[in-house]
């Protein structure tokens, strides 16, 4: 228990609900992890492998997309129906000493879809107003392959998130310091209680021996290491989607920006794997029909050598809506960074950007890694 934070426990509890919008009252966390990828999204393979308890609802909620939903009328046989991980409470072990123990908590396993460093989380606690855990802590494990649960037990952890108080229907965000890459984490609530949804934003390390022997791939993929660096609009979708795995299934799923009322263009600048061959890019513009982006010029930078130049791989091409662009370049060439201009603004769903990874992109992810696994 942390020693900075008020000892009344109930002083953490959000209002029963009153009705209307139950999110009227919901605290926001203050911090922004937007620029970030969660790294346990379940559309990128992320999961609840175990959980100690999970009575009254199942952990697996706890990686779903989109905030948790409240019906105050869902009621089951095993009480109120709650869109997160809610256990049961604990208890002592007599009359005596009815009461759990200092220690006593819940534990969920969760797999992250992207291993990678983590730089914050978010334990959000969305409509869980007086049933929330008293206190959460969060640790991390690396552990390479596909571990059983006995085996991630076993593994040794690094706490990330120390004991702390959190806040019944809210956002409770943490940043994290450790520099180092992680495949699970463990999140710990004491002594028991409920967790709407866990969100671990960073950046994700893919391991440069699956990627050397691969030879040609994604090098602009979230699953490779792609990371979007900047974007000049993030107003209905994050451009992140536009680099996760899969052809988009909605409009939404994908990135689309307001309309432009100026002369300008919107852009997404990528950062690939590390530097690279690139000989084909495939842009897609599932599901925006009214509102894909008119025209695009694919840019290249290679930050090894030139780190102030961008040249055109793609020039101003027209683009059809809902429609897969497929683009072999004349010549391979050598790139750290891509870039999007599209003309005058509208969405992308998707970009592949296919290449190998050159002698001096290897040798930097293989440093990387060997930094961050050590």
């Amino acid at each position: 228990m942390t020693a900075t934070q008020p000892v009344d426990p109930s002083a953490y509890n959000a209002q029963p609900y009153q009705g209307g919008d139950p999110f009227a009252d919901y605290k926001d966390t203050k911090l922004d992890f937007s620029a970030l990828v969660d790294l346990a999204d379940r559309r990128l393979g992320g999961g609840v492998v175990a959980a100690n308890d999970e009575f009254f609802a199942q952990r697996e909620n706890l990686l779903k997309t989109g905030p948790a939903v409240f019906d105050p009328h869902a009621f089951g046989h095993k009480g109120k129906v709650m869109d997160g991980w809610e256990t049961r409470r604990r208890r002592g072990v007599s009359a005596e000493r009815p009461h759990p123990t200092d220690d006593d908590h819940d534990w969920a396993l969760v797999r992250l879809g992207l291993p990678g460093v983590v730089r914050g989380l978010v334990v959000d606690t969305a409509h869980f107003r007086g049933n929330h855990p008293r206190e959460i802590s969060v640790e991390a494990t690396h552990v390479e392959g596909t571990p059983s649960t006995d085996e991630l037990l076993a593994a040794e952890w690094t706490e990330i998130v120390p004991r702390t108080y959190v806040y019944g229907h809210a956002a409770n965000g943490f940043e994290v310091a450790q520099e180092r890459r992680w495949t699970h984490l463990r999140l710990k609530q004491f002594p028991d209680g409920g967790v709407a949804r866990l969100r671990v934003y960073g950046e994700s390390v893919v391991d440069p021996a699956w990627l050397s022997a691969l030879e040609g791939f994604d090098v602009a993929a979230l699953e490779n290491g792609g990371v979007v660096e900047d974007a000049s609009d993030r107003f209905y979708s994050p451009p992140e989607n536009i680099i996760t795995p899969g052809r988009s299934a909605k409009m939404d799923d994908g990135w689309e920006n307001r309309r432009r009322r100026d002369d300008g263009n919107d852009w997404v600048r990528f950062r690939l794997t590390a530097q690279a061959s690139v000989r084909a890019v495939e842009l897609d513009t599932a599901y925006l029909k009214g509102n894909s982006a008119g025209w695009v010029t694919i840019l290249g930078r290679d930050a090894e050598t030139d780190p102030d130049t961008w040249f055109e791989i793609v020039g101003r091409t027209r683009l059809q809506p809902d429609s897969v662009h497929r683009f072999v370049l004349d010549a391979p060439v050598t790139v750290t960074h891509v870039r999007t201009d599209v003309f005058p603004d509208g969405g992308m769903s998707r970009l592949h950007v296919f290449g190998s990874l050159t002698e001096t992109g290897r040798r930097a992810l293989t440093d990387r890694w060997s930094a961050l696994t050590g």
